[in-house]
């Protein structure tokens, strides 16, 4: 039998946050909350579940996790995003995993499938990641963490890894508004924590590309106002890291 610790980050995240934790409590032997100063009902909701929220400013996704893992009293964590719902054929599976009597070894670990909907509806393809996909979450923090990428960090360490049966909703950009909010801060960190080649060309054709590959060949035309907004988000996207990174250097 084994305890597991799940690491919650939150920021802002009352909307999603009770269909998140309900879940937890069923198979989860301590809940860690690392908030990065939430000012709506994020915190109220954390204390109406029993949980006292810890504080750390929020630098990269990666990083934020790693902190959080940090304070788990137990060495098997579950991760995950305040806007991530998990279902019950995930959580049936959990309560078995934990009261199998075989000790696990430290180097196993599981993934997630994810599911993405953006705007309320779930969909096949959001820059840059197809749906499902599929992330580590329960893993053993003596083998293993997150990695300290800007964006589209992972869990890296010598890892086996295998996919819990059902599915996790990623209930992520539930405005256009949150949307292109999310966008402009993750290009940024892009700008400032990569080597992006800063060039006007190279966001115009990147842009290009991203938008046959992500709206039309994708299919995400299909999908309607919704199909057009994670088109453009792509599209935008691509550009706009290289704009950014040519735009800083012309200020210098």
């Amino acid at each position: 039998m084994i305890k597991i610790t799940v690491c919650l980050l939150t920021y802002n995240s009352a909307r999603t946050l009770e269909a998140v934790l309900a879940p937890v409590f069923q198979f989860a032997d301590q809940v860690i909350v690392l908030d990065s100063g939430s000012n709506d009902a994020t915190l109220s909701v954390c204390r109406q579940y029993g949980i006292e929220p810890r504080y750390c400013p929020y630098e990269m996704h990666g990083k934020q996790m790693n902190n959080a893992i940090a304070l788990a009293e137990h060495d098997w964590v579950f991760c995950l995003d305040s806007d991530e719902i998990l279902d019950e054929a995930t959580i049936t599976y959990l309560r078995r995993l934990k009261d199998s009597p075989a000790p696990l070894p430290p180097e196993q670990a599981w993934c997630i499938s994810r599911y993405w909907y953006v705007l309320g509806e779930q969909v096949q393809t959001i820059y840059p990641v197809s749906s499902p996909d599929y992330p580590v979450r329960l893993f053993n923090r003596t083998v293993a963490r997150f990695n300290d990428r800007p964006v589209d960090d992972e869990v890296t360490g010598p890892v086996l890894t295998q996919i819990i049966p059902g599915h996790v909703r990623h209930d992520t950009f539930y405005s256009l508004h949150e949307m292109f909010s999310k966008m402009n801060a993750y290009t940024t960190r892009l700008v400032r924590f990569r080597k992006i080649r800063p060039s006007l060309l190279r966001g115009v054709i990147s842009a290009i590309g991203a938008f046959f590959k992500w709206y039309l060949m994708s299919g995400a035309w299909r999908q309607g106002k919704v199909g057009a907004a994670t088109g453009l988000y792509a599209t935008l996207y691509s550009f706009l890291k290289y704009f950014k990174a040519w735009y800083q250097q012309s200020d210098k």
